[in-house]
């Protein structure tokens, strides 16, 4: 649908967590003051929104200056880019075995845990909102439990175009196969910030 105008409306959705095998495989990170004129210049159009989701991690979980850096990153976005961000905070979700039973650290004799923060949820509620205001959908995102939305999306009666921009090695083949199109990160330097420095 083109609200008042020819250029075609873009909505663009970055699963950040998703991210993360993408900057170990072009070894940058993404400079997202450049996505704006990127995707309107790619993709002939004006961008509607830019979606960006996020789990944070809780207090006590990282060092007090490392979290302070991600909220200020996160107002960065919003206020200096203009993203709609949505965040929330990592769970600690407990490990068991294939019997059910917690999994203990045999040293310290914790329960060991792993942090999860998905927003299949939250982004694909978004992307079906929304969907009467873009005519194009830009997913970052690899996970192959986008399809059934991806699907929905092309086949509305008023259809959208939709295409992922992911890397090889963190981008199903059905995500790859099952869209308008699939764009590696890797050959996009354009869109390259400063050096990953994985610590």
């Amino acid at each position: 649908m083109n609200l008042g105008n020819n250029r075609r409306k873009i909505a663009v959705f970055i699963d950040s967590g998703n991210l993360w095998n993408a900057y170990k495989s072009i070894h940058k990170l993404l400079d997202f003051s450049k996505f704006k004129p990127f995707f309107e210049n790619k993709f002939d159009g004006e961008i509607f929104k830019i979606f960006y989701y996020v789990a944070f991690p809780q207090d006590g979980t990282r060092k007090q200056g490392d979290i302070e850096r991600l909220h200020k990153f996160f107002t960065y976005l919003k206020k200096g880019l203009g993203f709609e961000v949505i965040k929330k905070p990592l769970k600690m979700i407990n490990q068991r075995d294939r019997n059910g039973n917690l999994i203990y650290d045999q040293k310290t004799g914790i329960i060991q845990t792993i942090e999860k923060g998905n927003f299949d949820v939250e982004l694909t509620i978004d992307a079906m909102r929304y969907s009467s205001a873009y005519d194009t959908a830009i997913l970052l995102s690899g996970d192959s439990d986008f399809l059934p939305l991806i699907s929905h999306l092309r086949n509305l009666k008023n259809k959208k175009l939709v295409y992922i921009f992911s890397t090889e090695g963190s981008v199903s083949m059905e995500l790859k196969t099952g869209t308008d199109g699939y764009f590696d990160l890797k050959e996009y330097s354009e869109l390259h910030g400063k050096d990953l420095i994985e610590k």
